[in-house]
C-alpha cells in the first residue's frame, strides 16, 4: 500500500524545520507505511498536512499547530487504523 504525505509550510513564515521535523518523525512511526513524504513550500502562513490528498490537519482550520502525537494519531487512523502507537495513545489525566 502506498501512502502519500505532503506537509505545506509557509516559507515567509520560516516554518521549514518545524515542517521537517515533524516529517521525520511521521518517517520514523510510520516507516513501512509512508512510501512518500513531501515538503512543499507556499506562503500566506499556511501549514497543512495531507494523506493522499485528504486533509489531516490544517493551521488555519485549528488555529494552531498540532501536536505530534495528535499529528501521527490521525494520520494513523488513515493509514494503518488499529495499529497501537504506544505512549501517545494514553490519555492524560
Amino acid at each position: 500500500m502506498s501512502n502519500r504525505v505532503e506537509i505545506l509550510y509557509c516559507t515567509q513564515c520560516r516554518w521549514l524545520l518545524r515542517a521537517a521535523w515533524m516529517a521525520q518523525e511521521l518517517l520514523t512511526t510510520f516507516d513501512q507505511e509512508i512510501s512518500e513524504l513531501t515538503l512543499k513550500p507556499g506562503t500566506g502562513g499556511i501549514f497543512e498536512v495531507r494523506v493522499d490528498d485528504e486533509l489531516v490537519w490544517s493551521r488555519k482550520k485549528e488555529g494552531r499547530f498540532p501536536e505530534i502525537t495528535e499529528l501521527k494519531q490521525r494520520i494513523r487512523d488513515r493509514i494503518a487504523p488499529g495499529r497501537s502507537l504506544g505512549h501517545a495513545d494514553r490519555k492524560e489525566n
